[in-house]
């Protein structure tokens, strides 16, 4: 409105008020201008000039600075304005106000086709309606069968008697789409196994009226709770709240929040995948002994502690059990030990910040004839295998005593007596019949 050299330019005119009347028009500015102003264009009066070339705003209104919609769904507006405070004067709130919005550019003078809504019409280009209360300065509306057209942005404005103005400083962004947006999921507090925890799960609800429906797809019995909230920014938002109590079992199982939108007579579908994280205490420990064949004496063998934990271990101990006595002999994931011809008993230990897990008992296995079971079954003492040789020996030298004895005897018997004459002799000295049958031969002999 004003030229370089501070003129009034051409094609409007500036009007300085006092209270009611208009009192002189201003054609350049002077230190004697001070006071409030209007400005008069080639077209009729507006008041929302007024101080605007000052960086002054008119109307000030407060609404979401982006709203995503669905095809064929409606959409809500929060809105509300304040008239600042130079202007409250010529503001009244029981006279009847009409809203207005104005799609793309605020100055709708330039584009008449960029007013797409005004209450005080019958018919406009975007179904819909004022739903806030004007008179309280509540300009929430709703616009019905919304189609992709509709994504722009919106200036709000209001029209009375006398006080006309827009806010071109604020605006809302509808972007208009096929598909709704995925829910958002969000977990409150820290998943612990044994321990109660809630997961959220968040809609967004564009349209109040047709809500969506939330649905949840977790492994393990839990119990819901669904509510229409309202957001900072005053939009609608659908959260259900599931409370469950996780195990070790639970860890990487995955979770779904399925949120279903009413279109019309058919509905739109989004969903939310999450993969729990349940933190444990150590869970299957267990000792492992390579090679698992039997070893001999004086070789080496490696113990390896494996356990399921979240966190991972950070801690692994290693034990052993001799004559009924529990020592630590080592520390680590991994033990290497020289075989003695004891064998030993192992286990290990693995920790966690939540906890601590102990492993089976594995026994070392020994080759030559010492095998050595393993588990929790009791080792064979390698005494008892001395006892047995020794005895065996004794009986051995006793066999060769015995022997040697019966030999000595058999050597005394007279030259030419064998075993078989020994034999008869002794029958013929004891038996009256052997000493008959031995007459009766001579007897023959000397008859011949």
């Amino acid at each position: 409105m004003f030229s370089q050299d501070g003129q009034v330019a051409s094609g409007g005119s500036w009007f300085q008020h006092w209270g009611a009347r208009t009192e002189k028009s201003l054609d350049s500015l002077s230190g004697s201008s001070a006071g409030e102003w209007s400005a008069r264009s080639g077209v009729g009066f507006e008041p929302e000039g007024v101080l605007a070339c000052f960086g002054q705003r008119n109307l000030i209104t407060t609404m979401p600075d982006r709203l995503d919609v669905l095809t064929g769904s409606c959409v809500e507006i929060p809105c509300s304005f304040d008239i600042p405070d130079q202007h409250k004067d010529k503001f009244n709130s029981a006279i009847l106000l009409s809203g207005v919005w104005i799609k793309e550019n605020s100055n709708f003078r330039e584009r008449p086709d960029n007013v797409i809504f005004n209450s005080s019409k019958m018919v406009n280009r975007y179904q819909g309606k004022i739903t806030g209360n004007m008179s309280q300065k509540n300009c929430t509306t709703v616009f019905f069968n919304v189609t992709t057209n509709y994504t722009n942005i919106y200036f709000f404005r209001i029209e009375s008697q006398p006080y006309r103005s827009t806010d071109p400083d604020k605006s809302v962004n509808i972007v208009v789409s096929d598909f709704p947006s995925s829910p958002i999921l969000s977990v409150s507090g820290e998943l612990k196994e044994g321990t109660p925890v809630s997961l959220n799960c968040s809609a967004i609800t564009p349209c109040p009226e047709h809500p969506p429906e939330l649905t949840w797809t977790l492994p393990t019995q839990f119990t819901t709770e669904n509510q229409l909230q309202e957001n900072p920014d005053q939009t609608k938002s659908v959260l259900s709240t599931v409370t469950f109590t996780p195990s070790y079992l639970h860890h990487e199982k995955n979770i779904t929040c399925t949120a279903v939108y009413p279109v019309g007579t058919s509905n739109k579908t989004a969903e939310h995948n999450m993969m729990l994280n349940v933190s444990f205490s150590p869970k299957d420990t267990l000792a492992s002994i390579s090679p698992a064949d039997p070893v001999s004496v004086g070789s080496c063998v490696n113990l390896t502690c494996s356990s399921t934990a979240n966190p991972p271990l950070t801690n692994f101990t290693w034990f052993q059990i001799s004559e009924g006595k529990t020592t630590q002999v080592a520390s680590g994931q991994s033990y290497t030990l020289n075989v003695t011809v004891d064998g030993g008993l192992y286990y290990c230990e693995g920790r966690n910040s939540h906890g601590c897990g102990k492993s089976n008992e594995v026994q070392l296995a020994i080759k030559d004839g010492c095998v050595l079971f393993t588990g929790h079954e009791e080792p064979v003492n390698p005494k008892v295998f001395e006892i047995v040789g020794k005895t065996l020996g004794l009986i051995f030298l006793f066999s060769l005593i015995v022997f040697f004895a019966w030999r000595r005897r058999t050597s005394r018997l007279p030259s030419g007596f064998d075993m078989t004459d020994r034999s008869q002799g002794l029958v013929g000295m004891n038996s009256p019949v052997g000493t008959v049958c031995s007459n009766q031969a001579t007897v023959g002999r000397g008859n011949q």
